[in-house]
């Protein structure tokens, strides 16, 4: 009995370990993820790198024949995120995920962006891309083992995408608005603070019982324009109410009530409402 009992044992644990066992090996075209700040955002990459191995890569008759559509890596989709509006090739780009694929030729690459979807390239080989821009090619002295994808000569605005493998590089211009989104900010700081640097000054010092006087101070400043918030409008009432001035609330609150109403705010109709019984009950 107990001859058999451990001989069975040693073959289920036997059994067991041939199925859970895994060999693992290095990919043969290990897959890479970067980020790299541009501009005011970042561009992220997500994409394969086959190995030439000794192969004429991009030729007629070679790994990844001319005129032909690649991948533009290997295994699943070369994935480019942009975090911010792009020119790419002079031609515009919205921020967001693009699966790309590309026609190499031995002067220039057709680069195709799609909205990204998956990571199976052939499903875009009969969609629509949102953007084709001509990548130049380049030839180099020194060989490229490994396929590449990264930015290079980055400027303030400007950058180059450079795919290159082998001895080929295939170079596109990338741009973004630098410009507009830094001289807006310039003009916003430079014309002093907003509305909701007040408001947000005000809820420091009321909330944190710094200085109610000064925090009143803020939030008229926040409310003195045309239609005030409705969050706004209540902060006010809270730091009236807690300097003592309960009429001057109760009407700060009802402006509150009546702003919160309009825009379907049901957690501030009832704050307020709250809070103008309480008040009311205790003048």
């Amino acid at each position: 009995m107990t001859k058999f009992f451990w001989m069975a044992w040693a073959t289920w644990l036997l059994t067991t370990m041939a199925g859970q066992a895994q060999i693992v090996t290095p990919a043969p075209s290990p897959g890479v993820k970067t980020v790299q700040n541009f501009g005011l955002g970042q561009v992220s990459l997500e994409y394969s790198r086959p190995s030439a191995k000794g192969r004429v890569i991009f030729a007629t008759d070679g790994l990844v024949p001319f005129g032909q559509v690649w991948r533009t890596g290997a295994n699943s989709a070369t994935k480019i995120t942009f975090s911010e509006d792009v020119k790419i090739g002079g031609k515009d780009l919205k921020a967001g995920a693009y699966a790309v694929l590309s026609i190499p030729n031995a002067n220039a690459w057709a680069v195709h962006f799609y909205p990204y979807e998956t990571g199976s390239w052939n499903s875009y080989t009969e969609k629509t891309p949102a953007l084709i821009a001509e990548a130049k090619v380049k030839y180099t002295n020194f060989a490229l083992e490994n396929f590449s994808i990264d930015l290079q000569n980055i400027g303030m605005n400007t950058a180059e995408l450079v795919f290159a493998w082998e001895k080929t590089m295939a170079i596109l211009s990338l741009e973004v608005d630098v410009d507009k989104k830094i001289l807006s900010n310039i003009e916003r700081v430079m014309a002093g603070p907003s509305n909701n640097d007040y408001y947000a000054a005000a809820s420091y010092y009321h909330d944190t019982g710094k200085d109610l006087n000064k925090a009143l101070e803020f939030i008229n400043k926040a409310t003195a324009g045309e239609n005030p918030a409705y969050w706004q409008l209540r902060r006010k009432s809270l730091i009236l109410a807690d300097l003592g001035k309960k009429a001057e609330a109760i009407a700060v609150a009802k402006q509150s009530l009546e702003a919160a109403q309009k825009a379907g705010n049901q957690d501030y109709v009832r704050m307020n409402e709250n809070s103008i019984a309480e008040w009311s009950a205790k003048k």
